[in-house]
């Protein structure tokens, strides 16, 4: 009924799997760092801009 469903018997095949999630994972943490350290400078530019205009 659930042909679908394969789990090996053979645990180590489970390996490959975990080393390639473990680096998507840690891609999307080092892109969303990156993503907030420029949007913080983004903001600090725009604050200043705003600031300048404001005076």
């Amino acid at each position: 009924m659930m042909e679908f469903l394969y789990f090996p018997e053979d645990k180590s095949l489970y390996i490959p799997a975990i080393i390639s999630l473990l680096i998507f994972v840690i891609g999307a943490f080092v892109t969303m760092y990156f993503i907030q350290k420029a949007s913080k400078k983004e903001q600090e530019k725009w604050d200043e801009q705003y600031k300048n205009h404001k005076d």
